[in-house]
């Protein structure tokens, strides 16, 4: 036995590939998708319109290979505005059916249309007086039969070699869940920053952080600003001895404010280093106002964390002040934020 077994490896591992084969797969699975336009119709329409209306929320469900493109279609749409969960329809008459509200819509999907466990899943859910959209490649069948709304999507030969494993069929089941998933999410007009919200892991997430989320220094805390009378000295001397956390770095620029906290200007440790070099000691005994560089670049407050890696990289700048609506002074960015940022993406 375990000869033969080595045998069947060996003869498994020596086999032919067959690249032409494995291309018309692709071809298949790329013409199945193409075909799902046939699919954005009137009946296309009212299930993304029941979607976006829900008070609820949308229960996806299959089984088998249906039931895995079941559970990503739930995943889009939770991740996109709509709140989802993937029900098994096996589990769900061992209990889970309470997860279950009158306010949701239950999506089936069976190709065939005729899975035993999801028309039984279906026949309870009805009880509840939920509405039904089910995704099958029959029309007439028993699914399609009890849906408020079916998306038929026809006959689709499958990829594999005996026309049995699904394969363009799923793939298939896969293009119209998202088609459904982001036109509903475009009916909501919804935000990358929604979307940040949802991604706070992983390089997207981190794309759409925004300044305010991303930034180190605030002026509450870390940032000392200082008004335009004051002379660098008694600026530095005040950063000097205002209380700092220690396992934070202090800034590199020194903001200054009016009374109202409004950001008047900036001067930055390149500032610093230049008009020494220039002026001497006597660099520090000059007021503010005649060194900072007034109307600095900044961002606002609720820009996308990407926006200001742009603008420091364009303006070749290593510090970006950060303000609100009002353009008051709240923060500021640096160039080492920055670069953690970018490592990230």
């Amino acid at each position: 036995m375990v000869g033969s077994l080595g045998m069947m490896r060996m003869e498994v591992h020596m086999a032919e590939v067959d690249l032409e084969y494995a291309r018309s797969v692709i071809a298949s699975e790329a013409a199945a998708v193409g075909s799902m336009e046939r699919i954005i119709n009137g009946h296309f329409a009212r299930a993304a319109q029941l979607i976006y209306e829900c008070q609820g929320q949308v229960v996806l469900s299959g089984i088998g290979k249906a039931g895995i493109i079941a559970q990503k279609i739930s995943a889009t749409m939770a991740s996109t505005g709509t709140p989802s969960i993937f029900l098994h329809p096996t589990e769900a008459v061992h209990g889970d059916l309470g997860r279950v509200r009158p306010a949701d819509i239950v999506w089936a999907i069976s190709y065939g249309g005729e899975t035993e466990e999801i028309l039984r899943l279906i026949n309870h859910v009805r009880e509840f007086g939920v509405q039904l959209i089910a995704l099958t490649g029959k029309g007439h069948s028993a699914l399609a039969q009890r849906a408020d709304v079916t998306l038929d999507m026809g006959r689709i030969e499958e990829a594999c070699p005996l026309g049995l494993a699904p394969s363009a069929s799923t793939t298939a089941m896969l293009a119209v869940g998202d088609a459904l998933a982001l036109t509903v999410m475009k009916m909501r007009g919804f935000k990358a920053e929604q979307f940040a919200l949802y991604h706070p892991g992983g390089s997207l997430g981190r794309q759409l952080v925004t300044v305010e989320q991303s930034m180190m220094f605030d002026r509450e805390k870390t940032v000392l600003t200082a008004s335009e009378e004051m002379t660098l000295q008694e600026a530095l001397r005040q950063m000097e001895t205002r209380p700092h956390d220690e396992k934070l770095r202090r800034p590199g620029a020194l903001l200054v404010a009016g009374d109202d906290g409004q950001l008047l200007g900036i001067v930055t440790d390149g500032d610093l280093r230049r008009g020494v070099a220039r002026e001497g000691e006597a660099f520090l005994q000059r007021p503010l106002r005649d060194i900072m560089s007034r109307k600095p670049i900044h961002i606002h407050f609720d820009a996308l964390a990407s926006e200001a890696i742009s603008l420091m990289h364009d303006k070749r700048i290593d510090e970006l002040p950060v303000v609100d609506d009002d353009h008051r002074l709240i923060g500021l960015i640096d160039v080492q934020d920055v670069l953690v940022l970018q490592m990230l993406r």
